[in-house]
């Protein structure tokens, strides 16, 4: 079963976060599938920059996202829509 996470990475006492699909069972730093975004807590104000388009294909296919992965989803502002 596939998730969608947070994955570690930074300098100590200044981390940085991406947001991969990973198979459940790996280790949180480990080979993830693909990366679909980044996460700065530090920044102020934090930084999210999430690919929504991939986030949603990968749901679709049955990847579960955690919780923090959930706040971010509904916290950060979604791309503006341009009309086709």
């Amino acid at each position: 079963m596939l998730a969608i996470r947070l994955a570690r990475f930074g300098a100590k006492k200044k981390p940085t976060y991406r947001v991969v699909v990973i198979e459940c069972e790996r280790a949180r730093n480990s080979r993830s599938v693909e990366v679909v975004g980044h996460y700065n807590p530090v920044a102020k104000p934090a930084q999210i920059e999430l690919n929504r388009e991939r986030i949603e294909y990968w749901m679709k296919n049955g990847a579960q996202p955690s919780a923090t992965v959930n706040r971010l989803l509904k916290s950060a502002p979604a791309a503006e829509q341009v009309p086709a």
